[in-house]
């Protein structure tokens, strides 16, 4: 059985949080969606071993907070295209660094970009999404702020294109929550299968086997592979295409290495990899 948690305690354990998210936002005038994926950002990097980033965070006039929201904003850009500037990707955010009192840097986010986006979409969704509604409707237009109890909040620039979609309802104090899966995030078991999903491709004339990519991911990365799913075709016909599912996300950058397509070969049969991207 479910562990319940009323809203109202969930909304007290992260008031850290709501109060920064009320900072950007009401002192920093900063847009709504941009401050839930920074929020996002950094609740994941907290996750990942950047300790006690947001009371790191409160404690810093507006004008640094500000400037630390937009070190996170170059990072999340650097996380939306397949090819950052270098001057982008190589330069290093003074604010962040010298407040986490850790290294860090957008070439970080970049090399572990689909580890990154799978990580902030699920804080995004798994806190972001019911953590700062109230504080949400003081600044969204009228016509979104009059929305009823148990109705979603419009939220101006979702879908993002990377980050997806979040689902943000207002719901009343006493409203519970099941708290396993509320928090937290795993590169291995939380990660969704479309986020750990490559899409492979091979040349005509020498027929790629499922035991043939088994070899190459296993031999180069361990036990990796949840399963392989070839191009169904006649008896007759060769592959060319398949969509091979890791167990980890993380996996999807260790293969890519920073780039957006990454060739192989095994048996003098070559394999491209790339990230899968549903086309529904």
């Amino acid at each position: 059985m479910a562990f319940m948690v009323p809203l109202r305690e969930l909304l007290s354990f992260h008031s850290v949080d709501r109060q920064l998210f009320s900072r950007l936002l009401l002192n920093c005038s900063r847009k709504p969606s941009e401050t839930l994926l920074v929020m996002a950002l950094w609740l994941w990097l907290e996750e990942i071993g950047y300790p006690n980033i947001v009371p790191k965070i409160l404690k810093l006039p507006d004008a640094i907070v500000n400037a630390m929201a937009n070190e996170a904003v170059l990072c999340l850009k650097c996380l939306c295209s397949d090819t950052t500037p270098s001057h982008l990707l190589y330069g290093n955010l003074p604010f962040s660094t010298k407040s986490m009192e850790m290294e860090i840097s957008p070439h970080i986010f970049f090399q572990n970009r689909f580890t990154s986006i799978s990580g902030i979409k699920k804080l995004l969704n798994s806190v972001c999404s019911w953590a700062f509604t109230d504080i949400l409707v003081q600044v969204l237009p009228s016509s979104t702020s009059q929305v009823r109890l148990n109705q979603p909040l419009a939220i101006p620039d979702f879908p993002h294109p990377v980050f997806g979609d979040v689902t943000i309802v207002r719901r009343p104090l006493d409203y519970c929550f099941p708290i396993g899966g509320l928090h937290g995030w795993n590169p291995t078991t939380e990660a969704p299968v479309d986020d750990r999903t490559m899409f492979l491709t091979f040349s005509r004339g020498n027929k790629v086997t499922e035991n043939d990519v088994m070899e190459l991911f296993t031999g180069l990365f361990g036990d990796c592979v949840d399963s392989v799913n070839m191009e169904e075709v006649a008896r007759n016909r060769q592959p060319l295409f398949a969509r091979l599912v890791l167990r980890s996300v993380s996996t999807v950058d260790s293969i890519l290495n920073g780039k957006s397509i990454a060739k192989f070969t095994i048996n003098s049969k070559h394999i491209w990899a790339r990230k899968y991207e549903r086309r529904d």
